[in-house]
């Protein structure tokens, strides 16, 4: 399967906002929007993040909208993220996508936040070089509770 990068297209958007929407994703991911069933207010968030300063990619898998993942924030604090839909999940996709946008944004440090019982995601954040560096506790809005996370590091080579 070849996994490629563009910049987010219009009508890559309701394909995120389905992916967002998926409950076993939601669950699984923990922090996410506040309302992922809200079309407005999904749609002001994807406005204000193309709007940004922020690196936003469309994942196309054999040129199929698979995901998106972007890095965001400010400069010597900026973190990754990635939301791939679920019938991509197990296939390489997401660390593929996370490998190619490490490409594109060669600075560094970076940093990623997980679940801490989200063993696929630290999974794939480790197989593209990110290190544990702390743990914090967050509100997870997907499960209504504050939960454990990992904090990650990319730091230059």
């Amino acid at each position: 399967m070849e996994i490629t990068l563009r910049a987010v297209r219009d009508g890559d958007l309701p394909v995120f906002c389905r992916q967002i929407a998926d409950p076993e994703a939601l669950r699984m991911a923990a922090f996410g929007p506040e309302d992922p069933y809200d079309p407005q207010a999904l749609a002001a968030y994807w406005q204000r993040v193309r709007n940004s300063s922020d690196v936003l990619r469309t994942v196309l898998a054999d040129g199929e909208v698979a995901g998106s993942t972007a890095v965001y924030g400010v400069a010597g604090e900026r973190e990754v993220t990635y939301w791939i839909g679920r019938a991509y999940w197990g296939r390489g996709v997401a660390t593929a996508a996370l490998r190619a946008l490490l490409a594109e944004v060669p600075e560094r440090p970076l940093y990623a936040r997980a679940a801490a019982d989200n063993h696929a995601s630290l999974r794939v954040l480790e197989k593209c070089g990110f290190r544990e560096a702390a743990r914090a506790r967050g509100y997870a809005n997907a499960r209504g509770r504050e939960i454990e996370e990992v904090v990650l590091i990319l730091e230059g080579s």
